[in-house]
């Protein structure tokens, strides 16, 4: 059931329907989805701690990847998941291989925790919330009329405002994760670098998709129910209209 259901950020383009509960373990795949996100990682600083061998810390988590996904391959359940999730453990494993450090494994979440930092920050800068934007384009892609979606939610004050503090928050969770973890980098210590990722990965990620919800909800709600009003006075006019056409016909 969960894998029907929508994950992550798109998970909240469904905040503020009626008759919806938000499940924040949906939200991050479920426990399934959980357990298959932090098991690689788990794998590879318990299995490094305790053997010091980088190769077969390095092996043991490749093969683990590689294994989440042929499992979803025979069970036929969604893998895009699974695969996303083993090409970036593929390049933290090739980039820990290739400089012989385990500390190493870490650097592209840095990486990208930085460029997500950047370009959310730079989004508020313009006052054209990041967040605003990744969740109004999954909810109603702009096919044609870019203009007319752009300024459908950019317009709604409540809910750009909302759209902004959930900016904020995620930029303020990937600062706090460079924050926290690049000392722990620079310093060498792989164990506990490793721990704090894992306390700062999932957990930090279903408390920043709880929070960003209960912001969002209500303004969101509000602009779903004034956009449906809206739309129904436009249907009931266009039904209207050539009721009117006809007894114009019929005077003349």
């Amino acid at each position: 059931m969960a894998d029907n259901k929508r994950t992550g950020l798109s998970a909240l383009a469904d905040a503020g329907n009626e008759g919806e509960d938000f499940s924040v373990i949906d939200a991050i795949g479920g426990p399934r989805g959980v357990i298959e996100s932090m098991l690689p990682g788990v794998v590879f600083v318990v299995l490094f701690v305790a053997t010091s061998n980088l190769n077969l810390t390095i092996a043991v988590s490749a093969v683990l990847a590689v294994l989440q996904v042929i499992v979803r391959l025979i069970q036929r359940q969604s893998v895009m998941g699974a695969v996303s999730g083993l090409v970036a453990v593929g390049i933290c494993l090739i980039w820990a291989w290739q400089t012989h450090e385990a500390r190493n494994y870490y650097i592209f979440g840095f990486i990208t925790n930085a460029g997500y930092a950047a370009l959310l920050a730079v989004s508020l800068i313009a006052r054209v919330p990041g967040l605003g934007l990744v969740v109004e384009f999954i909810r109603s892609l702009p096919t044609e009329h870019f203009k007319a979606w752009f300024h459908d939610w950019m317009d709604d004050k409540a809910l750009k405002r909302a759209y902004m503090i959930v900016t904020g928050l995620w930029v303020g969770l990937f600062l706090l994760r460079l924050v926290v973890q690049v000392p722990l980098y620079l310093t060498n210590h792989v164990a506990a670098l490793g721990v704090t990722r894992l306390l700062m990965g999932i957990p930090f990620w279903a408390l920043a998709i709880w929070v960003s919800y209960l912001i969002i909800a209500t303004p969101m709600h509000r602009h779903k129910v004034a956009a449906k009003k809206i739309q129904t006075e436009v249907d009931v006019d266009a039904e209207l209209e050539p009721s009117a056409t006809g007894k114009d016909d019929d005077a003349s």
